[in-house]
């Protein structure tokens, strides 16, 4: 199962709140057994709205396709080894493409420090 997008939840917390909200004023009830109901019908509700309503289409485009290790060396003619077969000094990258870096990770209280 598909994990929830932003939509779907947003939906359903609403749902969730606004129905527990309007079930517990026209019920009426003040004791705990019937507002713990009431409460629980909500929240089914809730998950009910937010399980069937539609997801995502297809997948989510990103600025730049990302090509796998192994594609990259079948389309380069490189099987993968260290060798120079097809082209010399390129390593099985093409021209058009970017060299992507990760970010360095800063720890969680680098930048949190107000004064010295």
């Amino acid at each position: 199962m598909q994990r929830p997008n932003a939509a779907q939840l947003t939906y359903g917390s609403a749902t969730v709140v606004l129905a527990t909200v309007a079930l517990l004023l026209l019920s009426g009830t003040t004791t705990l057994p019937g507002i713990a109901a009431v409460c629980a019908a909500g929240l089914l509700l809730g998950v009910l709205v937010a399980v069937t309503m539609p997801g995502r289409a297809g997948p989510v485009k990103t600025s730049a396709p990302v090509r796998s290790a192994s594609r990259t060396a079948e389309t380069s003619g490189t099987s993968g080894t260290s060798g120079t077969s097809g082209t010399s000094g390129t390593s099985g990258t093409s021209g058009n493409e970017e060299i992507r870096v990760p970010a360095a990770r800063v720890g969680g209280s680098a930048g949190t420090r107000i004064g010295s």
